[in-house]
């Protein structure tokens, strides 16, 4: 496409070998960025092209310049055209370059888990780092599983418990950490692991749970209580917290707190792939105090208070 200038001042015209010399820029260079509208021209009778020397100088200078930072020519365009300032181009291209620095950072971390991993481990270890291949559907598949497993939770609450339990990835992630990020999601896309995760919330017979809002709230109110607890060293009893859990278990159902129920609430770990699913998050996040640990905490609390187990009670 030629842009035709009509020129209503009296200034000096310039070849475009001229105008190469003076800036640097190719010649074939400045045809293209003449015919893509870049740059104005005008043609002499012999249709060569010639250009306002001051203006087509500095208008070369800066497109060169914005090329160097990298800049598309849709952005350069927009400069030009004063739809955006440079400001704010190189703004948009220093946060575009962040999402692929960190990308190369996500997969350097993978190509150095497995070549660190043991011979014989290496299928597996691959299998398991192409479920994280996507760093943004990695963490959101992490996160949309606790949004489903707590939807009853008010929003407040289930922020607190994703800012608590769900690691999030520094931008350059050693490769240790990639290799338990992906163990994370793993477990939550394996129906087995889900429901077991599930089922340390719910305890057993969910079904009887007619209020699962009120059970949510009430179990995570609790293990905030517990938090505190942990991180003073207080090792599981019977107390206030355990009893604001039995008692949201209790409402939830419509029960009272008996024994019995205390009984059926008990139960007694979760398997070793939830273990580990709490034991890496708790690396990752760099805090061993996640809701598990609260929940184990109950648990032995639950443990301690059913009938013949006073003598074991260890005093606060």
């Amino acid at each position: 496409m030629e842009v035709q200038v009509t020129v209503g001042r009296q200034t000096r015209r310039s070849p475009i070998g001229e105008l190469s010399e003076a800036t640097g820029v190719p010649v074939r260079t400045i045809r293209f960025y003449c015919d893509t509208g870049l740059l104005a021209f005008e043609r002499t009778g012999g249709g060569h092209r010639t250009f306002d020397a001051a203006v087509a100088v500095d208008r070369l200078l800066l497109i060169r310049r914005l090329r160097a930072l990298g800049l598309g020519l849709a952005a350069i365009t927009e400069v030009l055209g004063g739809e955006r300032s440079i400001g704010e181009v190189v703004d948009a291209e220093r946060a575009a370059l962040d999402i692929e620095v960190e990308a190369l950072a996500w997969r350097r971390a993978a190509l150095l888990a497995v070549r660190d991993s043991d011979p014989d481990d290496r299928a597996a270890r691959l299998e398991l780092l192409a479920g994280v291949a996507d760093r943004t559907v990695a963490q959101d598949t992490l996160v949309m599983f606790w949004h489903g497993a707590l939807s009853a939770l008010p929003p407040d609450l289930l922020d607190a418990f994703v800012t608590m339990n769900v690691p999030m990835l520094p931008g350059e992630p050693s490769p240790g950490q990639l290799v338990g990020f992906a163990e994370l999601v793993a477990a939550v896309t394996d129906p087995a692991v889900r429901l077991l995760l599930k089922q340390q919330l719910w305890r057993r017979d969910p079904f009887r749970v007619r209020d699962r809002r009120g059970l949510l709230v009430g179990v995570a109110e609790a293990c905030l209580e517990v938090g505190s607890r942990l991180a003073e060293g207080v090792p599981p009893r019977p107390g206030a917290e355990l009893d604001r859990f039995v008692d949201a278990h209790a409402r939830a159902r419509g029960e009272r707190d008996t024994p019995e129920l205390r009984r059926q609430l008990h139960i007694g770990g979760s398997g070793a792939r939830v273990d580990r699913y709490w034991s890496v998050t708790g690396e990752l996040l760099g805090d061993p105090i996640t809701s598990a640990t609260a929940l184990s905490w109950l648990d032995e609390a639950l443990a301690l208070s059913l009938p013949g187990a006073v003598d074991r009670i260890v005093p606060a």
